[in-house]
């Protein structure tokens, strides 16, 4: 026998979570649906109900910070200009002006800061970390940044293991980081949602959270899921054949969900016409709803259908094929980042940025046409199978491909030298004959990683208009004695090594009997 079609008032949404009803959806329909038109004649069409997914934007922050001017050092902006002698001055949490000295009039009031000597660049930006979420000291207690318990688990979120206590946070502050993307672990082929944090230290994490940062989603290809379900537990996927088909699967389960939605949305649009239909004929006197025999006019369309299920899960798979959700994926080998294109044309999903991607240079030309970033290592590499065959030239030659390159750490030990890798992977290239500017390879730590998050029209780079994320080194930041002297987040100083202790320590670390360089990263 058929089974019954059901519409989309009946339909639960595919059955990997089940969730809570959509408040505000209930809300809506508590509501009873707009009052109806005093004749048929004014109806018009009405608007569909809005999805539990559609965010409203909200007003900007106001962030306050003082006026302070850094004058007289090397600028360099990471948007394709370098001043010599140059001024930044900040404001309110926002870059007010870039430029030469001779060009930036320092206004009287401000705090003046000299700098003359020094390099000042935009605040680093790391776009995979795991600070937080495996924080120092590493015990299992804290081991918090992977659910695997089913290899598919996208209603998961970072931000809600994020212990904002971590030691390691002050030090990442004292590399002149100022924005890092905290992502789950690639135990599980889809982990969850990722968190965008600045690194103005907070009680919460949400104190923390990147302002209108779009949502990213953590997934993984190739030996880690298949060892952690296949060889660990005997189950699915055991194969990298089984880690596509798990990938299928979600997606697909995701497009359904999304098409009970709609579906949903066009039964209460007619329900709502229905509903304005009959109560106009009965304020016209059409109707009688307390007659036994209502007369020939419209009946009562009864009760508002019921949406589907709500699924946290589905609704991140949906928002990284409608393009709301930026997708992050570990991935090493060039064969199977080429896979994942392709799978990601097939069910809707664009890559924002391959993570790892030891094996990038081998399609450089397919990753800079379909416009996916890379975020990898300077030369770490030889941990296992798949992460063997790199070059340490990879980075120069994605960049001269026209990818966008980034350094990322996936260690809080690197993530306190960022500057250096960055460094490291220049030399590489330009001892192989690829010339690197020092522009380009500051890009890689700043506003290419600030792309691949969503977040480069806010930060990155240093230009008017654009959050007061600075760094200030005591030398050139390629230089192996770089150090940051003091770093700005929001136009708030947050690090001074010079300092006798740090500007933010955490509370775990009072009172603890620690040998700590004064204020400085180790």
């Amino acid at each position: 026998m058929a089974p019954t079609p059901r519409s989309a008032a009946t339909r639960a949404a595919p059955p990997r979570f089940r969730r809570l009803l959509p408040l505000g959806v209930i809300a809506f329909l508590a509501c009873g649906g707009p009052p109806g038109p005093r004749s048929a004649a004014d109806l018009e069409s009405p608007a569909p109900p809005p999805l539990p997914w559609e965010r409203q934007p909200g007003d900007p922050p106001t962030v306050s910070s003082p006026l302070v001017a850094l004058v007289g050092g090397t600028v360099m902006t990471a948007a394709g200009r370098t001043f010599e002698d140059g001024v930044v001055v900040m404001e309110n949490g926002r870059i007010h002006a870039v430029g030469a000295r001779d060009e930036v009039p320092v206004p009287d009031d401000a705090t003046r800061i000299d700098v003359s000597g020094r390099f000042v660049t935009p605040g680093l930006i790391d776009a995979h970390s795991h600070m937080g979420v495996y924080p120092s000291p590493h015990v299992r207690a804290n081991a918090d940044g992977n659910e695997m318990v089913d290899p598919v688990t996208p209603g998961m979120r970072a931000a809600d293991a994020f212990w904002p206590q971590d030691p390691q946070l002050p030090r990442a502050v004292a590399g002149g980081v100022t924005t890092i993307q905290v992502l789950p672990g690639s135990g599980n082929l889809i982990g969850g949602a990722g968190a965008i944090l600045k690194l103005h230290l907070g009680r919460s994490v949400s104190e923390m959270e990147f302002p209108g940062a779009p949502e990213t989603l953590k997934m993984a290809c190739g030996e880690n899921p298949k060892r952690v379900y296949g060889r660990g537990r005997q189950s699915a996927p055991m194969t990298r054949m089984g880690n596509v088909h798990g990938y299928r699967a979600a997606f697909q389960d995701a497009i359904e969900y999304g098409r009970s939605f709609e579906e949903w949305q066009a039964e209460h649009q007619t329900w709502q016409r229905d509903r304005q239909r009959y109560d106009a004929a009965v304020e016209a006197g059409e109707v009688d709803p307390d007659a036994a025999d209502p007369g020939e006019g419209p009946s009562d369309p009864g009760p508002a259908p019921l949406p589907p299920e709500r699924d946290f899960g589905l609704e991140r798979l949906l928002g990284a094929i409608q393009g709301r959700v930026l997708v992050q994926m570990h991935c090493y080998r060039a064969d199977e980042m080429a896979r994942m294109i392709e799978v990601g044309q097939e069910l809707g999903f664009r890559i924002r940025s391959f993570h790892h991607a030891v094996e990038a240079y081998k399609i450089r030309d397919l990753l800079a046409r379909h416009d996916v970033s890379v975020s990898t290592w300077a030369d770490w590499w030889g941990f296992k199978l798949e992460a063997y065959d790199t070059i340490e030239e990879n980075l120069p030659l994605l960049t001269e491909a026209g990818v966008r390159g980034i350094l990322h750490s996936d260690s809080a030990m690197l993530v306190q030298r960022l500057n250096q890798e960055a460094a490291k992977a220049m030399a590489a290239g330009r001892r192989a004959g690829v010339p690197v500017t020092e522009d380009q390879a500051l890009r890689w730590i700043t506003i290419n990683p600030a792309w691949a998050l969503g977040v480069h029209e806010q930060t990155g780079s240093l230009e008017a208009g654009k959050m007061a994320d600075v760094v200030v080194w005591n030398r050139s930041p390629f230089s192996v004695y770089a150090r940051a002297d003091l770093v700005f987040i929001d136009g708030h100083q947050v690090y001074d090594r010079a300092a006798a202790r740090p500007v933010h320590e955490t509370d775990f670390e009072l009172g603890q009997d620690l040998e700590l360089e004064s204020g400085g990263a180790r």
